[in-house]
């Protein structure tokens, strides 16, 4: 696939208020992990300064439309606080539509957290809440070989905001990595689909406001909250898995 990339993001929720009045929505903090990836990258051709990256946004949870598949070459499902396993109508209308993108050759798939589970859920593996709990701020992965190979580095630390997972690898996917409370941290098809479980576009900023958010809520008690805030802060490696999106979506 040559550049301009033309990559349609399915938006499945909205920002809390001080990312969405920096970023607009998810669209625009995935815009800027993409863009920070292709500078990074080097490759010949793809740059953001020179529209090599076509990039349109897509509100899935709250508007009833969908790109249509001639005019983009990838689609990105980004996270959300919704369940990837609930039978909300527009849930089931994205599984539905995500398995038709994965039933072609030309559109490429890549899914964040949420976005992971709805693309294991549309190959027909089970999404449910973990025995283990939510997995929050800035943790270590471990990487298989695959993993290593895709993401240039022996190691992974991503954020991470969940408590569902993926149970079992789908026939066909390469596994990419896992942590000791979520034993699918990556999916990989050549050509097809590339899936993390963490969030390789959130940062220190955002985690913040979504740690603060959940904890006055009473999602996180005292513990969760503290260990996720004393974590925050530690490198995180968004811009090597925006590479290794860039370098799946160029591979012919």
């Amino acid at each position: 696939m040559q550049p301009p990339l033309r990559i349609a993001i399915l938006e499945c929720d909205t920002p809390l208020d001080r990312t969405r009045a920096k970023y607009g929505g998810y669209g625009g903090v995935f815009q800027a992990l993409l863009s920070a990836g292709a500078d990074a990258l080097g490759h010949p051709g793809l740059s953001s300064s020179n529209k090599d990256l076509a990039i349109t946004n897509w509100n899935v949870e709250n508007n009833d439309t969908y790109p249509v598949l001639h005019d983009i070459d990838a689609i990105l499902i980004t996270g959300s606080r919704n369940n990837a396993f609930d039978n909300k109508p527009w849930i089931i209308k994205l599984v539905n539509f995500i398995a038709s993108v994965l039933a072609q050759d030309r559109v490429r798939v890549i899914g964040v957290c949420f976005g992971h589970q709805i693309v294991g859920r549309a190959m027909g593996v089970k999404v449910d809440r973990s025995d283990g709990g939510w997995e929050t701020s800035v943790t270590p992965m471990e990487l298989s070989a695959k993993g290593q190979e895709i993401f240039k580095q022996p190691k992974l630390s991503l954020h991470q905001m969940h408590r569902d997972i993926v149970y079992e690898y789908p026939k066909g996917v390469e596994d990419l990595g896992s942590s000791p409370r979520c034993r699918v941290q990556g999916m990989y098809w050549p050509r097809k689909l590339i899936t993390v479980q963490g969030h390789p576009e959130f940062n220190e900023e955002i985690v913040i406001e979504l740690l603060e958010a959940r904890h006055d809520q009473g999602i996180f008690d005292d513990t969760v909250y503290e260990d996720a805030m004393a974590r925050v802060g530690k490198h995180h490696d968004g811009v090597a898995v925006s590479q290794a999106f860039l370098r799946f979506l160029l591979e012919e």
